[in-house]
């Protein structure tokens, strides 16, 4: 007698296991009945995702290094650093077309016995609010080195032990040093209760929030927080105290990889120390490190940016990677960087001008990396000959704070992220207007980057055909895994009575022309079991279509078991996979609907002519998007899908998650858009969900 694979609780354990997952995470998408029987969902592609994107990024890495292994002489290097600074533009620009007064004001002194702390507030943007404290020296009056300080990913921002350090110990040595908040730190938290506390503690959740909504007009918010960047480097630079040809720029962590974007886009830096970050894509890839809205530049890896570019923008400058042998930034990855780096900078004649040190311990910026960064620093200055960090003391996070609450949210006036998304989303929307036909289809097309139609049908496998134990509307069922892309594959599950059909899909006289394609929320196996609309179609449609369910990519049979978080938590495999593929230039979404308009082909081949496509939740995009673009689909009905992108742009506590999101997409149509194209279709909303809506 045949039975379904995974039915038992230990088999089970060793599938979820062997999927990267743990059991809790998992048993928290088992409905009751699951529960009860033992019962979970079949994850049979666990890795297929994470192989389809890896063979991606490591194409990519293979086509840069052989770009750069082809620079000879000091000519083509200077060649390739002005063109590494055009394409990391086109990844962060527009930056604003002009520079804000700053309205900088200092809020209070703090004396101490070789240097002064003076707490600074100033708008980066209008009503955008930055809190820095700036440290200067005692002593003779000169103009002495400046530096930049940005902060790693610590709740206490600027105020965070690391950070203080550096930030003092540069002052003791004589350099005048401006550490500022990150956005959604320190005192720039971004989302609190009405009873003041954080509604997303930590930061990285903070950080996604806005930047995920943020890519639906596109914006990204790296390019906003290097603007805080650049902008406390034009109020450091309005300081008498500072000399203007010698100013650096250092952070760790998150604070790295502000240090390395600003290499790349600010051209006024005389030195530079990344802490903690750099490495290389395909080692944080290979490695499965899922990083923040603001750490995945959108295009850098189609545009053939690696991590040490971002560094080469500012050859022949100083600067040194520092890093660590037990982070979870890959130290391999790190010296590779450096590698290339340093040839570059033989090339032009600066090889001394580049250095490398990793530090013995784990991810921080710890003593020795503070003391490899002043070293390196007092080289290029000569401002110091000391290689040990002086001694410290630590100040208590109220002294430091620039705001009487230590929350900048409060002072009159203040804007956080989520009003300028809004702002902008409703401007596009007034601007852009109605979008249909034909030039509704190509914004579709192009916003989603999908691949030009292919003629031939697409390949597939049989799996063993199941019986009844899933639970199905019917007795029978076979899985077809179907190609959609090299490498990757949809799963699709044929709901039957027949008890002979064990192979190809029925074809030919007598088989019906008509079929159901379910797109599935997030497994359609549970949902093939569970969902109503699914038995309520099922009995409508029976006898006159076939029933097909599908899961496409990073859904259900092909979820990701990867990456250490939940696989759809907000920094979980989902959040990663569709991260990576901004970076691509190859949209997550766009990826899923591929993977439907190639199944709708491989139906069309069996003989399906008539599609009624019907789909739910994160399913319902890839779902209206396919049906809009596919003359086979004859009726749509969604259930539970969105209602517009700039909803969800204009709501500050959304619930759509990176994946179901498309770069820009503002700028050229919205779902409505869609939606009205599709009621030539006979389309059918069943619980239309808004941007704050759970699914």
């Amino acid at each position: 007698m045949q039975t379904d694979l995974f039915t038992t609780a230990a088999p089970r354990r060793l599938l979820l296991q062997w999927a990267g997952l743990s059991l809790a995470g998992a048993w928290d998408w088992a409905g009751a009945e699951e529960k009860a029987e033992g019962m979970v969902p079949l994850w049979r592609f666990p890795r297929m995702v994470h192989d389809h994107y890896l063979q991606r990024v490591r194409r990519f890495e293979k086509q840069t290094l052989e770009r750069k292994a082809g620079l000879k002489t000091k000519a083509d290097a200077e060649a390739y650093v002005q063109d590494v600074r055009e394409r990391i533009q086109k990844c962060f620009g527009p930056f604003p077309a002009t520079r804000s007064p700053l309205n900088a004001r200092v809020t209070k002194t703090v004396e101490r016995d070789a240097y002064r702390i003076e707490n600074v507030i100033f708008e980066s943007r209008p009503g955008f609010f930055v809190t820095a404290n700036l440290y200067l020296p005692k002593g003779e009056a000169k103009r002495r080195p400046g530096v930049v300080g940005t902060c790693g990913h610590s709740s206490e921002g600027k105020g965070g032990e690391a950070y203080q350090s550096f930030a003092q110990g540069l002052a003791r040595l004589g350099y005048v040093v401006l550490i500022y908040d990150p956005l959604g730190q320190g005192e720039r938290g971004m989302y609190f209760t009405p009873e003041g506390r954080l509604t997303y503690p930590g930061t990285t959740n903070q950080h996604n929030m806005a930047g995920n909504q943020q890519v639906l007009v596109g914006d990204f918010l790296g390019s906003w927080r290097a603007w805080d960047g650049m902008r406390a480097l034009d109020y450091l630079l309005t300081r008498p105290e500072v000399d203007p040809a010698q100013v650096g720029v250092t952070g760790n962590s998150g604070g790295g990889t502000m240090t390395t974007w600003l290499c790349g886009v600010e051209a006024r830096w005389s030195m530079a120390a990344p802490s903690c970050f750099v490495t290389t894509w395909r080692r944080n890839f290979e490695n499965e490190l899922p990083q923040d809205s603001e750490q995945c530049p959108p295009r850098s890896l189609a545009l053939g940016l690696d991590m040490d570019d971002y560094l080469a923008a500012m050859a022949p400058k100083p600067v040194i990677i520092l890093a660590k042998e037990k982070d979870f930034f890959d130290v391999r990855g790190s010296r590779e960087s450096y590698e290339r780096l340093q040839r570059l900078y033989r090339l032009l004649g600066a090889e001394d001008r580049v250095g490398y040190f990793a530090g013995p311990t784990e991810h921080g910026y710890s003593i020795e990396n503070r003391e490899a960064m002043y070293g390196f620093f007092n080289a290029v200055t000569g401002i110091s000959e000391a290689k040990t960090e002086p001694a410290l003391t630590i100040e208590a996070q109220e002294t430091l704070w620039c705001t009487d609450k230590g929350a900048v949210n409060r002072l009159e006036g203040a804007r956080e992220v989520f009003s300028f998304t809004a702002e902008k989303a409703r401007r596009l929307g007034k601007e852009r207007g109605p979008v249909g036909g034909e030039d509704l289809a190509r914004a579709v097309r192009e916003t989603l980057r999908l691949p030009k139609p292919v003629e031939t049908p697409p390949d597939y496998r049989i799996a063993r055909p199941g019986g009844p134990s899933r639970k199905y509307p019917t007795a029978k069922h076979i899985h077809y895994y179907v190609d959609t892309e090299p490498g990757m594959q949809a799963v699709c599950t044929w709901l039957t009575g027949d008890e002979a059909w064990n192979s190809r899909p029925a074809s030919g006289p007598g088989a019906p022309v008509r079929a159901v394609l379910y797109v599935a929320h997030r497994s359609a196996d549970q949902e093939l079991r569970e969902e109503p609309l699914v038995r309520e179609i099922f009995a409508q449609e029976s006898g006159k279509a076939d029933f097909i369910a599908v899961d496409v990519r990073g859904v259900g049979e092909s979820l990701p078991g990867t990456t250490s978080s939940g696989p759809l938590s907000y920094y979980g495999a989902d959040f990663f996979y569709a991260s990576f593929a901004n970076m691509l230039d190859r949209p997550y979404l766009g990826g899923k609907t591929t993977d439907l308009l190639r199944v709708i082909d491989w139906l069309v081949a069996t003989g399906r002519q008539e599609i009624h496509l019907v789909a739910k939740g994160w399913g319902a995009l890839p779902g209206a998007f396919a049906a809009l673009l596919s003359p086979q689909v004859k009726q749509v009905t969604l259930l539970r899908a969105l209602t517009s992108y700039e909803e969800v742009a204009t709501t500050e506590h959304y619930q759509w998650p990176l994946s179901s999101f498309v770069p820009g997409v503002l700028t050229r149509f919205d779902l409505p858009d869609v939606y009205r194209a599709l009621e030539a279709k006979g389309l059918r909303q069943i619980e239309p969900c808004g941007g704050a809506d759970k699914i």
